[in-house]
């Protein structure tokens, strides 16, 4: 098996609507597909990501109504970091969210990258993150965000663990990822 990066990470929302907004009206992302949780089918499963819904750049949603806000700690999934193309792309977010009212760190370094970081509605941690142009991604066409300053794919993501050591080996042993 060959992998060369993320192919969709998965969260929980406890309002499907306000995710939706925020994630196609604010972020710009396109809605790939709206299905069940294969393993509860009383719940939908929300995804998220470019114009053809391409492997990476996919941030999907179980519909688990009345789940409370997100809480970063130990056993947990604390930031994804989405890709954006260069540092004028952050500075147009930063002015997005400013006039949306979405509170950010403005712009800042993380790891020797440019970033914003900032939350969704429901407390999940995100950062933009300035991917240098890297290829991959297709802006979604109806999206309300330029193509020149929309959302590319996944960059990366950060998990709390207590004990990292079998975590560690399972991702850079099974799933052949490498340590940052």
């Amino acid at each position: 098996m060959n992998l060369t990066g993320l192919h969709h990470v998965t969260a929980v929302t406890g309002n499907a609507s306000l995710n939706l907004h925020f994630y196609t009206q604010t972020l710009g992302l396109r809605l790939v597909k709206k299905t069940v949780n294969q393993d509860d089918v009383s719940a939908y499963h929300l995804f998220y990501g470019d114009e053809i819904g391409s492997a990476g750049t996919e941030v999907t949603f179980f519909d688990w109504p009345h789940a409370g806000p997100n809480v970063p700690g130990i056993g947990s999934l604390t930031d994804i970091a989405l890709r954006v193309p260069g540092r004028a792309a952050l500075e147009w977010w930063v002015q997005r969210f400013d006039n949306l009212n979405v509170r950010h760190s403005g712009i800042i370094e993380r790891d020797g990258r440019a970033a914003i970081a900032f939350t969704d509605p429901e407390g999940q941690r995100l950062i933009l993150v300035d991917d240098d142009g890297a290829p991959g991604g297709a802006p979604w066409r109806d999206s309300p965000v330029p193509p020149e300053y929309a959302i590319r794919g996944l960059f990366s993501i950060t998990i709390i663990a207590r004990q990292p050591e079998p975590l560690a080996n399972t991702l850079t042993q099974a799933l052949g990822m490498r340590m940052a």
